[in-house]
C-alpha cells in the first residue's frame, strides 16, 4: 500500500462507541470501499469512550495500515460531537460521514461520489425503509420529522440521519459553526449549498446495541428543535394568551350570573382547579424558555467542544483553527 501524507481526496469519517461485535464486518466492508474509490483515501476512526475492545481492534489497524487514523476521545462526549472531531481532522475534497453499525451501507457511498462529480456540494442519504426497528420507533422518527419540518426556518430533509457525503467548502463553512450544542444534519441544511439525495434501505444492525435509545433520540430531537427553530417560544406566548382568553370570558361568565342576581355556590374546588392550570401552564412555560437559556449558558462558558486523548495515523500536527476545540497526545 501506499501511504498518503498529503492530497487525499476521500476521508470516511466513522464514530464508534462500543461496537466491538460489528467491527470485523465494519473493517472488511470499508477496506473493500477504499480499493475500490478513484483516488488517495483515508478512514478516521473516532472512538468516543468506548469501555469495550473497539479502541485496540482500531489502533491495531491504524499501525498496520496507513489508509486509517484513530483519533480518541478522553470520554463519551456523544454522537454528534464524534461526527464534529472527525470532519475537524478530516483532509479529504469529499468527506463522508457514516455509522459504525453498518445499518448505513458503505456501499452507497460510490453513488454519494457518483452526485459528487455532478457537481452537488452536500448528497445525503434518504431512508426508504427502517429494517429492525420498533413500529413505535418508526412512527416516532416520522413525527419528529414531521414536526421538525413544520416548526423549522431551514428545511431539513425527512428520513434522512448524519449519513451524507460533503464537499471541502461545505466542511469550511461548517467548521465556523461553533454550537456546542450540535444537530449536525440540521447544520449542513442551514449552510445550503447544492444538496441532493440517494435513496437507499436501511438494514437492520448486525450486532451489538443500539447507540440511540429512546431517552437518547428524544434529547436529539429537543436538540434540533431548539436548534432550528423558535416555535416553541412562540408556543409559549400562544399558550399565555389562550390561558388569559379562558380566565377572561370566565371572569365575565361570573359577572353576567352576578347581575342576574343568580345563586353562585362559593366553594374552593373550582378555584384550585384554576390554579393549578394555571400554574401547570407557567412551568410549561417557564420550562420553555429555561430550555434556551441553558442553550445560552453552555455557549457562553466556552469550554471545548470535546478533548481528544489520543491520536494516531497522523503525520501532521491538528490544524491551528481547531487549537482551542481540542487536547491531543500522539
Amino acid at each position: 500500500m501506499t501511504d498518503y501524507p498529503a492530497g487525499i481526496r476521500y476521508s470516511i469519517v466513522v464514530p464508534v462507541f462500543n461496537e466491538e461485535a460489528v467491527l470485523p464486518m465494519l473493517l472488511r466492508r470499508v477496506g473493500m470501499l477504499m480499493d475500490q474509490l478513484d483516488g488517495p483515501a483515508e478512514t478516521i476512526f473516532v472512538d468516543d469512550g468506548s469501555s469495550d475492545c473497539s479502541p485496540i481492534v482500531l489502533q491495531a489497524l491504524v499501525r498496520s495500515d496507513p489508509r486509517y487514523r484513530y483519533i480518541g476521545l478522553s470520554r463519551n462526549f456523544g454522537h454528534q460531537v464524534a461526527i464534529t472531531a472527525g470532519m475537524d481532522a478530516a483532509a479529504g475534497e469529499a468527506i463522508v460521514v457514516m455509522d459504525a453499525d453498518l445499518q448505513d451501507p458503505p456501499e452507497i457511498v460510490g453513488e454519494m461520489i457518483a452526485k459528487w462529480k455532478e457537481g452537488y456540494e452536500v448528497v445525503y442519504a434518504r431512508r426508504l425503509s427502517r429494517a429492525g426497528e420498533s413500529k413505535f420507533k418508526r412512527a416516532t422518527a416520522h413525527l419528529f420529522y414531521k414536526l421538525l419540518g413544520r416548526m423549522s426556518s431551514v428545511a431539513i430533509p425527512a428520513d434522512v440521519g448524519d449519513f451524507r457525503l460533503i464537499d471541502r467548502r461545505v466542511l469550511d463553512a461548517l467548521r465556523t459553526m461553533p454550537e456546542q450544542d450540535r444537530f449536525v444534519r440540521g447544520m449542513i441544511a442551514w449552510l445550503g449549498f447544492r444538496q441532493t439525495e440517494v435513496a437507499f434501505h436501511r438494514l437492520p444492525r448486525l450486532a451489538g446495541e443500539t447507540k440511540y435509545p429512546l431517552l437518547k433520540m428524544v434529547r436529539l430531537a429537543v436538540n434540533g428543535a431548539l436548534s432550528f427553530s423558535d416555535a416553541p417560544l412562540r408556543l409559549a406566548i400562544w399558550f399565555g394568551l389562550g390561558v388569559s382568553a379562558c380566565a377572561l370570558l370566565y371572569g365575565l361568565y361570573v359577572t353576567s350570573l352576578w347581575l342576574m342576581d343568580s345563586h353562585l355556590v362559593a366553594g374552593w374546588s373550582s378555584t384550585i382547579i384554576v390554579i393549578s392550570f394555571l400554574c401547570g401552564i407557567n412551568m410549561l412555560m417557564t420550562g420553555i424558555m429555561g430550555l434556551y437559556i441553558g442553550r445560552i449558558h453552555a455557549e457562553v462558558k466556552r469550554r471545548p467542544l470535546y478533548v481528544v486523548s489520543q491520536t494516531l495515523g497522523f503525520e501532521r500536527e491538528p490544524k491551528p483553527v481547531r487549537a482551542l476545540r481540542s487536547a491531543s497526545a500522539e
